[in-house]
């Protein structure tokens, strides 16, 4: 069969399943076998989803999945409500960003009702996904994020999370915020064989978040990570931040561009640290072109 013949399929179903919906509400159906009714009816609106999901048609689709959930609520079944208004959010986000994290905040909302924190954790990434992409609102983007960490609390999954926290706040001059997150995760991976090779670039980052606020901090910083981390005064990073303090001191511009090109030659530089230090050099007096290289 055709998407148009497999819409057409579903329009019917949904026709059907809002039938056996509306006769349930009758009052001997609702002494005699009204759930049964409701449960074919869900099971209709599943169907029609899925059939509107083959012909691509995302918001029919996400519409269908919704009506499903309400009636798994309506029948107490938590677990297939949610898993419904996931699916209607999978759908939506494909043709509403706004309504896809309508539905997966409705999936958050029963998850964490019932103590299912790591399901709505996930859940909170895709929805700060969407901010991120979509409808490029970071601060929403943030916020779900943040509450993503708290429900991993513990997990390597909340780390994830909190630098992308940190990413964002630093792009946003809450170079406070940053700064925290950064200090935290380095020291939570430093003690740990497998993550530790990456505490250094977190050290990195937040002493490049204290020098675009204050030279001497960013001194005093870098003092204190490589007292708490001796491995990272051996690394590139540190000896990097070492030459860019030199040359933030002596104003001079030349020795901190080239500084930065020789670091760049061999680890290139990401957009965020690119962002980072170009707000580092625009301190230095006579800065004029805004270029690194």
């Amino acid at each position: 069969m055709d998407s148009t013949g497999k819409e057409r399929e579903a329009v019917q179903l949904m026709a059907e399943a809002e039938k056996r919906v509306k006769g349930s509400h009758s009052f001997l159906r609702g002494l005699f076998g009204g759930n049964t009714r409701v449960e074919e009816a869900c099971e209709m609106y599943t169907r029609a989803a899925n059939m509107f999901k083959i012909a691509k048609n995302w918001s029919a689709a996400g519409n269908a999945f919704c009506q499903a959930a309400k009636l798994h609520m309506q029948l107490q079944s938590k677990h297939d409500s949610a898993t419904s208004f996931v699916d209607a959010g999978n759908a939506y986000k494909k043709a509403d960003p706004q309504e896809a994290i309508n539905c997966l905040n409705a999936a958050i909302d029963i998850y964490t009702d019932m103590g299912r924190f790591t399901i709505a954790a996930k859940h909170h990434i895709t929805i700060a996904e969407i901010y991120e992409a979509e409808l490029v609102d970071i601060e929403k983007a943030i916020a779900h994020y943040e509450q993503a960490a708290d429900y991993y609390k513990g997990e390597d999954s909340a780390n994830k999370c909190l630098l992308k926290v940190a990413a964002y706040a630093a792009q946003l001059e809450q170079y406070q915020k940053a700064i925290e997150i950064y200090e935290q995760v380095g020291t939570n991976t430093m003690d740990n064989p497998l993550l530790k090779y990456s505490a250094k670039e977190y050290f990195f980052k937040a002493a490049l978040c204290h020098f675009i606020v204050d030279e001497l901090n960013a001194k005093l910083a870098l003092e204190k990570y490589e007292e708490m981390f001796p491995a990272f005064t051996d690394s590139r990073e540190c000896k990097l931040l070492k030459k860019l303090l030199e040359a933030h001191e002596e104003q001079n511009c030349e020795a901190y561009t080239e500084a930065v090109k020789e670091f760049d030659s061999i680890s290139r530089l990401d957009q965020w640290l690119t962002t980072m230090l170009l707000r580092i050099k625009k301190s230095i007096q006579g800065e004029g072109d805004g270029d690194l290289k």
